[in-house]
Order: structure tokens, then C-alpha cells, then sequence
């Protein structure tokens, strides 16, 4: 029988530095020790050990306990933000949530790919940036390098590839637009 793999010519250095790989290794350690099993209200606690690990993140943000962030350093939350619990943020690279932006339990925030051209898959990482006043809701995915626009709906288990218009409303795998939320309704 070939062995197919044996044959492939694969890499033989990682893609991040042993700096980064220890650093990461440490902030897993803190997280699970210090951060996932603490009791909802102290998020405040949350918050300064996201910020004692380079999270930028402002102090009126909510992260539940079970949220759980690759790269603290790579992460910008603004005033109103939210991370519901069993949220993955895979963000080897930025994610941006800007003001009240809410991301639903078990959505997955994704910044990294490879590139499949490559013979050694080259990893490629692209921002993420979920706009003011958006929604990703449960079980969601959003791709590297998605904008998802001021006031965009992500429905449950979506997939989106793409930019997400402002206002709109997105389901399905791929994402597609459904409706349009008319911004007034959000202030009735």
C-alpha cells in the first residue's frame, strides 16, 4: 500500500514562533484555571485578565466564562460588546468587535486558513471585524477576513465567507441575504 503522505513534501517549521507558542500555552493554563469555571458576575475579573494578556477591551463589555479566546493580544472589544458562552474567537489574527455587537453561545470567530495551492498549505490570516449593533447568532461561523457590517444579523448556524451588508439579515452555508432590519427598530 502507498503511503500517500510519506510522499508529500510537508513543512518542518510552525507557523507561529516558540515565544508565541509559550505565551499561548501560558494564557491556556490561566484560562482554564482562572477564567472558565468562575461564576458569571465576576466578569470584571474576566476582564482584567483579558486585559493583563493585551486584550484591548473596554470595562463595559460582557465575557461569560466559557468564551474562549485563542490570542487574548489579538482581541478589541468596545463598550456594549458581548461574548455568550462557548463562543470560539480562533483569532490568529485581529477581531474586531466594535459597540454592542453580540456574539451568540458557540459561534466560532475564525482569522486563520491555508492556502490549499500551496504544497505546504500556507497559512493565511485575515482579520475579522463584527460591526456596531450586529448579531452572530448561535452556532454561527464567520470566516477570515469577514466584515460583518453595522447592524448585521448572522442567523444560527450560518456561514459567511463574505462581507455582510450593514442592516442585513444573512442565513444558510453560504450566507445569503434574506431581509433588511431597518434601523429605527432599534431604538423603539
Amino acid at each position: 500500500m502507498n503511503d500517500l503522505v510519506g510522499n508529500r513534501k510537508t513543512r518542518n517549521s510552525a507557523s507561529f514562533s516558540l515565544s508565541n507558542r509559550c505565551l499561548r500555552l501560558f494564557w491556556n493554563v490561566i484560562y482554564f484555571i482562572l477564567i472558565r469555571y468562575t461564576p458569571k458576575n465576576l466578569n470584571l475579573w474576566r476582564i482584567g485578565l483579558y486585559k493583563l494578556f493585551g486584550a484591548k477591551i473596554h470595562k463595559k463589555v460582557t465575557i461569560y466564562p466559557k468564551a474562549k479566546v485563542w490570542i487574548p493580544w489579538n482581541l478589541v472589544m468596545e463598550e456594549g460588546s458581548c461574548i455568550a458562552n462557548d463562543t470560539v474567537i480562533y483569532n490568529q489574527g485581529m477581531v474586531y468587535i466594535r459597540k454592542h455587537a453580540l456574539i451568540s453561545q458557540a459561534a466560532h470567530i475564525c482569522t486563520g486558513t491555508h492556502n490549499y495551492e500551496t504544497q505546504c498549505f500556507d497559512l493565511v490570516i485575515k482579520a475579522i471585524e463584527i460591526g456596531e449593533h450586529s448579531w452572530v447568532a448561535a452556532e454561527a461561523f464567520v470566516g477570515p477576513g469577514v466584515k460583518v457590517g453595522e447592524g448585521a444579523v448572522l442567523g444560527a448556524r450560518a456561514v459567511a465567507f463574505k462581507e455582510l451588508e450593514a442592516w442585513g439579515v444573512y442565513t444558510g452555508n453560504p450566507a445569503i441575504k434574506v431581509k433588511i432590519r431597518k434601523k429605527q427598530e432599534l431604538w423603539t
